[in-house]
């Protein structure tokens, strides 16, 4: 499967089973995946799963890993680890946030990147226990597919917040 062929993705996930089934996607697809894993355990297991087309580094790195390289997608779960990688996502790519983030946040990035034409969604998993699969789909949906849609805020949520 070439989905995702001749692009460049950076990962950056505490949420181990999201950010491997996030880059075990894009790897299948084609893409070639920077991702980060908290440990050397987490970054040999990653490896493992993600295979040859995955980049694995440890969080600090990651800024090191994407010298001289752009990205067409990232995905993370931290807003403020997100400002220092924006210089190597392309103009029109795609931010992907996966954690519960407020909508006034997701709206303060869509306004700042606007004029780069840099789409930024969130997907909210309220709890990743069996439904990394699932978070996984949404997140790549966002960047890669839903390309006039921008400042969304999608629940992960198994129903939760309707109970």
């Amino acid at each position: 499967m070439t989905k995702y062929a001749g692009t460049r993705a950076a990962v950056v996930v505490a949420a181990g089973d999201i950010s491997l089934a996030i880059a075990k996607r894009l790897a299948e697809g084609g893409a070639r995946v920077v991702l980060t894993a908290d440990t050397e355990d987490g970054r040999t297991e990653a490896r493992s799963e993600v295979g040859s087309a995955a980049h694995v580094v440890a969080p600090p790195e990651i800024g090191t890993a994407l010298t001289g390289h752009s990205i067409d997608f990232l995905f993370t779960d931290a807003v403020a680890g997100t400002s220092p990688l924006l210089p190597h996502l392309h103009d029109g790519g795609s931010v992907v946030l996966t954690t519960p983030t407020s909508a006034e946040t997701v709206l303060a990035l869509v306004t700042a990147l606007a004029d780069r034409r840099i789409r930024v969604n969130a997907v909210a998993p309220v709890d990743s226990r069996g439904c990394a699969e699932e978070v996984a789909r949404v997140a790549l949906f966002l960047a890669t597919e839903a390309t006039c849609t921008t400042g969304a805020h999608v629940p992960v949520d198994g129903g939760l917040n309707h109970r």
